[in-house]
């Protein structure tokens, strides 16, 4: 189970219990307690049509200005077509907490542009690439969901780009907001010659079906949709709303597990196993089923407690299971199998044979950073190769696809000069960076360039190691786990600490936590020590220290996770 407990110990796992909320009162349960809405938020959702305001961008800003947008669209409507405005430039992490959105927030914005496991053709890559370049002052970011974001988006500009976007097929609905977010799919899906299914039909079947439907339009937070049939377990499974999750069943062929409610930022919640056998034709019918469900019993009191993950708490899934059957897909489930424990590497790093006889090339960019010059130089790569395809995965890399056998030699070159690397070194290649500083109004510290830095200095002084096994960094600007730092070998919250009577950017550590992985058969939550805090200009010699720590005390195959979770305190710090 999944519920993470904080007892008064020294060292306790990474988060705060999962509460229900309190009984006896309205807690907004549409199902339960009405329509009545109990915090601001739901009065601006109910107000107007939450995907309104794209009309009105349309029509009536790009033209007026920045100027002209009222507060409810700017600070909510907006975020359901991926807009958010960024952090304004010059405010350190120290006043984050002082300040309210609107002192916090710029007149520029982020731009999130879904991708719901779709490939990028090489016009689709021609057209992100020069918008970035003409909007965006050439930013152009991989998100840990496979999404594209870009930054310093004018108001102004926003009609152009969206007309760029969707000519070619691409599309920032719901990117955002209190929505059904973009999908994570398995990066390898169709072309991994071990995969078990492939997922691809059914996640364009979803998202070409109810994307913009105003039935879940509002639901009471972000609802997030996974698939895979990779054996590599590639997609995060245990910690999206919904997830399904490749099987064979003995009795009815391929199909999905499903696993649902999973979650983290500031508490974190491990998704659970109703025990279901979904099959190919039953995929939509169950994310119908599931997504209303959560919209009509989800609470809504408090923004804080909205998550799926609270009533999975309260109900547990024997209660989630009967209600999803009795009451919204009229029809059992049968039982099924859970998943066979992880195989190969889930990050698809590296060059790969496809299943037809093609390969695909995986490619670390910099902490997710790509830009407009560096797409297009992708697009000109993949052109030049005999690819019309790259896809991005969940750990903010980039998938050359289709190269034939004589090409790829090219094409590992290409990537390279483009500062995609096929080769990362050990401690970059597993490295995680959210936004940070730069552009986030959550964040605490920055993150992207120390997070770069530090992983490179990393490479350099432990290249004496034999780090068989992965050892993975998340770093994380704000509490919000982004870049999920319950689930890495090694998270780094960001956070102000006072050092030497001096206040600092650094972290709070977790340590030992991992999904589902090669080695690492079950989801676990890293451990936190009390008291354990670096500053950020000391990251670099603490991870290293801890990591040498683990390399003479590990067992035989042992991971640093398995390590970090049984080690005596005295040695994580």
């Amino acid at each position: 189970m999944s519920t993470i407990k904080d007892p008064s110990a020294s060292d306790t796992p990474a988060g705060r219990a999962i509460r229900p909320p309190r009984a006896g009162r309205s807690n907004g349960q549409w199902r339960i307690d009405g329509r009545k809405p109990l915090n601001p938020n739901e009065v601006v959702k109910q107000d107007g049509d939450p995907l309104g305001a794209h009309d009105r961008i349309l029509s009536s800003y790009g033209a007026a200005g920045f100027d002209a947008i009222p507060d409810d669209d700017l600070h909510t409507r907006f975020r359901w077509w991926g807009l958010y405005t960024q952090r304004k430039q010059g405010i350190d992490g120290g006043r984050t907490a002082q300040l309210s959105p609107a002192e916090l927030s710029d007149r520029y914005f982020m731009q999130r542009v879904r991708m719901d496991g779709q490939s990028l053709s090489v016009r689709q890559m021609r057209v992100l690439g020069q918008a970035a370049n003409d909007f965006a002052r050439g930013t152009l970011d991989v998100t840990d969901r496979q999404n594209l974001q870009m930054h310093w988006i004018q108001i102004e500009s926003v009609p152009e780009l969206w007309r760029r976007l969707e000519e070619v097929g691409l599309t920032t609905i719901e990117a955002c907001g209190d929505t059904p977010r973009g999908f994570l799919v398995s990066p390898v899906a169709g072309i991994d010659p071990d995969e078990i299914i492939d997922p691809s039909a059914a996640a364009a079947e979803i998202r070409d079906t109810f994307l913009g439907n105003p039935d879940i339009a509002n639901l009471p937070r972000k609802f997030k949709t996974a698939f895979t049939g990779s054996p590599t377990l590639d997609i995060l499974h245990e910690i999206n709303d919904i997830a399904y999750v490749g099987v064979e069943h003995p009795e009815l062929g391929p199909g999905y597990d499903l696993w649902i409610a999973g979650a983290l930022s500031t508490a974190p919640f491990l998704g659970q196993r109703l025990g279901t056998f979904v099959r190919p034709d039953q995929v939509t019918d169950v994310w119908w089923a599931t997504i209303r469900l959560f919209r009509d019993y989800g609470y809504r009191r408090l923004r804080n407690k909205a998550r799926l993950k609270f009533l999975m708490a309260e109900w547990g899934p024997k209660k989630f299971r009967q209600v999803l059957q009795d009451e919204y897909l009229g029809y059992e489930l049968a039982d099924g199998p859970a998943p066979a424990p992880p195989v190969g590497e889930a990050d698809h790093i590296g060059v790969h044979r496809q299943k037809d006889g093609r390969y695909w090339i995986g490619g670390k960019p910099p902490v997710g950073r790509l830009s407009g010059d560096t797409m297009l130089g992708l697009a000109d790569l993949a052109e030049a190769v005999g690819s019309d395809r790259v896809r991005t995965t969940p750990l903010q890399n980039i998938l050359l696809l289709d190269v034939p056998a004589q090409r790829v030699d090219e094409a590992v070159a290409g990537l390279r000069k483009l500062g995609i690397n096929p080769d990362p070194g050990p401690l970059t290649r597993s490295l995680l960076a959210c936004t940070g500083l730069e552009f986030c109004k959550f964040a605490i510290v920055e993150t992207k360039s120390l997070a770069a830095r530090v992983s490179a200095e990393l490479d350099t002084r432990l290249a004496d190691l034999d780090l068989d096994r992965r050892i993975s960094i998340s770093v994380n600007g704000c509490p919000n786990s982004c870049v999920r730092i319950q689930i890495a070998d090694i998270g780094l919250k960001g956070q102000i600490i006072s050092v030497d009577g001096q206040q600092v950017p650094g972290f709070q550590v977790h340590l030992g936590g991992g999904l589902a992985s090669a080695g690492h058969n079950e989801a676990e939550l890293g451990r936190t020590v009390r008291g354990l805090k670096v500053a950020a200009t000391d990251l670099t010699d603490y991870i290293e220290r801890v990591v040498r720590r683990y390399a003479a005390a590990r067992a035989p195959e042992e991971s640093f996770s398995q390590w970090a979770q049984r080690a005596p305190q005295e040695e994580l710090v």
